[in-house]
């Protein structure tokens, strides 16, 4: 056999061993626990026959603790790219089949040289994350490789981590700098520091899926995206997401052919208000009617569920929808509806995707709570977001928009581009109650009959002050609409906007207030 000859063996025997991972027994653990290994998770999502591996050979430099005895090809994590659906993608995978997928210096280089490959070459990344956290053996510093280059990509290409399994201490805090965060239910947690830590420091005792699971960020702490069944489930669910998002920020976002026609009126929309203000609806319901084949993307469903952010398709076109849910809190904002608006606000912007507002919100949420939490701060961040943002703008106003809430759904002054409504539409600084209230406070007193004269003087305020009208009047809405109409209405203002450019003032960034 010539030289060539054996050399090409050798490489083909070496690559057959960093396929095989960290062996039999540790993949059929992965299988155990209901877990895909690195490499199966990469040929479910990647278009068949596409995927480039790059720094297969690469291995750990560490020769404390004995460590210079064991240094598997590829050190733990496989990167490369290929095609998802026909589009360029980076990705990792942590394979926990070899050292756990711990982080050490090598393994941290290997993720950091992969984001910034993509960005040098705009295109998304995609993280796979199950890893048994920091290699201890290797000190600290691999982590930092990786964060400085999330942030160097931030709003330049879309970066997607789904957790698959175990994502622990300063691992975190990748995932949490990029754009959008999968986790899979039972098997996949994440937390700062780890039950058995919190055990010993605390004395109080926690399961990992109680302190770190999906349910946990997906309803309380907001720190995920989606939820997903499983992980075929999360694979499925991330190539959908891919769907709706450009290469990169200069780019805009794919279109499709639409087989839903833009021109289509809905009739049930007349009639999916009740017929008392005080009465609840689903918002969701609503968005369906509107959006292509009745379909959208929710993100964050479970958590702050009094505010909808999802993207969906209207006319073949990627759109993010803003919209305030009357099924819980009253559509009122709290801090964790501000924080889940404004933080997709700016992601759309980011990637060229147009923004849609859809609002009925009769305010901020009351309360010591909230007040203590900081709804001041957190609620200007969604001002901030709206008028930061430069894609184009539509606000739809369904029922109620009071007060300074009205600003944080978009209107007008915070450069919405077109605001439309619908004749139930009440604008005003707070409801008729409340103004009454405060208005006729004297007059109310001294009547004899005080029930009558309140209920009179708040059906007089609402027919002169609050009617669409009477706001149409001021220019501060631009187009009076039949609900019916809703759907062909934004897609022709979204043609409309289609070209809009925006020259920003030149400075280095703005301070928004997180």
């Amino acid at each position: 056999m010539s030289p060539m000859r054996d050399e090409i063996e050798k490489l083909r025997q070496i690559e057959e061993t960093v396929r095989a991972g960290g062996g039999q027994k540790y993949i059929d653990e992965q299988h155990r626990q209901g877990k895909l290994t690195a490499r199966e998770r990469i040929d479910h999502l990647m278009d068949a026959g596409t995927f480039v591996e790059v720094n297969m050979l690469a291995q750990h430099q560490c020769t404390d603790f004995g460590m210079e005895k064991n240094r598997p090809w590829g050190d733990g994590v496989i990167t490369g790219y290929g095609k998802v659906e026909g589009q360029v993608v980076f990705l990792y995978a942590q394979d926990f089949t070899v050292m756990g997928g711990s982080v050490g210096r090598i393994h941290g280089q290997k993720i950091a040289s992969l984001i910034r490959m993509a960005r040098e070459a705009n295109a998304p990344v995609v993280g796979l994350i199950d890893s048994a956290g920091g290699r201890i053996q290797e000190g600290s510093g691999a982590y930092s490789l990786i964060f400085a280059e999330n942030v160097e990509s931030s709003g330049v290409i879309p970066q997607i981590s789904a957790i698959m399994g175990n994502c622990a201490g300063g691992g975190v805090y990748s995932p949490a700098l990029t754009d959008f965060i999968f986790m899979v239910d039972k098997t996949s947690q994440m937390f700062i520091t780890g039950p058995l830590v919190i055990k010993e420091v605390t004395g109080q005792e926690v399961g990992s899926q109680e302190l770190g699971g999906a349910r946990v960020h997906s309803q309380i702490s907001g720190v995920a995206d989606f939820v997903c069944q499983n992980e075929l489930d999360c694979l499925a669910k991330v190539k959908k997401l891919l769907r709706f998002l450009p290469s990169s920020f200069n780019q805009k976002p794919p279109v499709i052919p639409s087989l839903d026609d833009p021109g289509r009126c809905e009739e049930a929309l007349a009639e999916i208000l009740p017929a008392s203000p005080k009465k609840v609806y689903d918002m969701r319901r609503l968005i369906s009617l509107i959006v292509d084949n009745g379909e959208f993307f929710e993100i964050k469903a479970g958590f702050a569920r009094n505010m909808v952010v999802s993207l969906a398709r209207m006319n073949g076109r990627p759109v993010g929808i803003v919209a305030n849910n009357p099924l819980f809190l009253a559509s009122a904002i709290d801090c964790d509806a501000a924080d889940k608006a404004a933080r997709f606000i700016r992601t759309c912007d980011c990637f060229n995707i147009p923004l849609i507002s859809i609002v009925d919100v009769p305010g901020y949420l009351p309360g010591v709570k909230e007040e203590h939490k900081g709804i001041i701060r957190h609620g200007a961040k969604m001002l901030y977001a709206w008028k930061e943002a430069t894609v184009p703008k539509v606000t739809c106003i369904i029922r109620k928009a009071y007060g300074g809430a009205f600003s944080a759904m978009s209107n007008k002054e915070m450069g919405a581009d077109l605001v439309l409504a619908w004749p139930t539409t009440e604008i005003a600084i707070m409801g008729a109650e409340g103004a009454v209230r405060i208005l006729y406070r004297k007059e109310i007193e001294a009547a004899a009959d005080k029930a009558r004269i309140r209920e009179e003087k708040i059906q007089e305020y609402r027919e002169k002050f609050m009617t669409p009208y009477y706001t149409a009047s001021k220019r501060q809405l631009d187009v009076l609409i039949r609900p019916q109409e809703t759907r062909p209405h934004i897609i022709r203002a979204l043609e409309m906007l289609e070209n809009k450019k925006v020259i920003r003032a030149e400075r280095k960034h703005g301070n928004v207030p997180l």
